[in-house]
């Protein structure tokens, strides 16, 4: 079997910005490879993530970095802000090499700024029409860079369309039960979002 390799570009619902992300499948995991470009306020600046998974879609490895695009960072930022996330897949974490009791018993990684980390759970669970899990989930927010560990809910609202030529992978429920919210995703054949609504729109491809 040949590798799944996808380029993909998501813009925020209602504001200046854009993400192009370039996504590998292998046998062994998953490679992912992300630039976004974000404005809040007056400020501008770029995020830069590379984000590895093994075969059965369980975080392993993300590196993630913001960086102004001319002044100063984000609000509340410092310039040039970094962390590193390594886990073994088996809900053990080390945040910039430390571990990290917070983390503990976390198997997936939502990253605030980006739809790509909803495709996570989505392809590790495999959930069943009708099928739910609540999740304990790594979630990273800016500007403060600093994991904490979240509960989530998926549950499939409609199953894969195999007759749709791969482009229709079906809808979930997406339940941030941490801050009382919730989303319907539909995503394509890979598992990827294709809308998100009043947060992310796939602009490219649709």
């Amino acid at each position: 079997m040949s590798d799944l390799i996808r380029n993909l570009y998501w813009a925020p619902w209602d504001e200046p910005g854009l993400e192009h992300l370039h996504l590998k499948v292998s046998a062994d995991g998953a490679e992912a490879l992300g630039l976004i470009l974000r404005m809040r306020g007056k400020q501008h600046f770029r995020c830069r993530y590379e984000l590895q998974t093994d075969h059965g879609w369980r975080v392993r490895h993300l590196s993630f970095a913001v960086m102004p695009a001319g002044g100063d960072g984000p609000p509340g930022s410092q310039v040039g802000s970094r962390v590193e996330l390594e886990s073994d897949g088996q809900g053990n974490w080390r945040v910039d090499g430390e571990p990290s009791a917070e983390l503990e018993g976390c198997l997936d990684l939502d990253i605030q700024l980006t739809p790509f980390t909803n495709s996570l759970p989505i392809r590790r669970l495999g959930l069943e029409p009708e099928e739910s899990a609540q999740l304990r989930v790594a979630y990273l927010a800016l500007p403060e860079l600093v994991p904490q560990a979240v509960e989530q809910r998926y549950t499939c609202l409609a199953p894969p369309d195999k007759k749709a030529g791969g482009k229709n992978g079906g809808r979930y429920r997406y339940e941030g039960l941490f801050r009382d919210f919730t989303a319907e995703l539909p995503v394509d054949g890979d598992g990827l979002v294709m809308d998100y609504p009043e947060t992310f729109r796939r602009v490219w491809p649709t």
